[in-house]
Formats: structure tokens, sequence, C-alpha cells
């Protein structure tokens, strides 16, 4: 029980440090690009990599989420695919993980 309400702290805290660097590039991609265009095309090619970067932030939020959501509805460290038990060790290096190892390995 200890384990899952140390994982549920760490979660939140992951939680609102992702959406505080979403919402930091957000507000950067707000920014009207600059009148000079050699500036434009180094903005452009910035805001292209702020935008894969928002798009990896949107995917690792979502994750968070279901994982706080698997621990509100008490399933979480049970792997969602073959529902066997996450190992601790996993549980602990990434509190999100929805799979057991053999599943993640099997599906790289």
């Amino acid at each position: 029980m200890t384990e899952i309400c140390n994982s549920k702290l760490q979660l939140i805290s992951k939680l609102a440090e992702l959406k505080q660097r979403s919402l930091r590039i957000v507000e950067d991609l707000s920014e009207p690009l600059n009148p000079d265009s050699s500036e434009q095309a180094v903005e452009v090619e910035d805001d292209a990599s702020l935008e894969g970067q928002a798009l990896l932030l949107a995917k690792e939020i979502a994750s968070v989420e279901r994982a706080l959501l698997r621990i509100d509805n008490g399933i979480y460290g049970y792997c969602v695919r073959c529902g066997h038990a996450i190992s601790q060790g996993r549980l602990e290096a990434r509190p999100e993980a929805a799979l057991c190892i053999g599943c993640a390995t099997a599906e790289q």
C-alpha cells in the first residue's frame, strides 16, 4: 500500500511538471514570428522541433494520467495486457508502466 501511495505522489508530481513544460511550449509556439525573413526560417525550424516535443509530452501526460486512473481503480501494478503483477523495480523506475517487462519486451 505504501508503494502505491509513493507511486501516486511521484505520478502527481511528474504530471504537474509535464503540464508545466507543455504550457511553456504552447506559450513559445504562440509567439508571433519575427518580421525578418532569415530569422523566420530559424523560428519555423525551432517551432517544428517544439511541436514534436509537444506531441511527446502529450503522450507522456496521457500515460501518467492513465496510471493515476489505474491507481484510483485499484488495478495499478498489474499488466494491462496479461494481468500479471508488474515488478516493483519496474514500477520504481517507471511508475507509469502499464505493461510487465515480458509484455513490454514483446511489444518492441
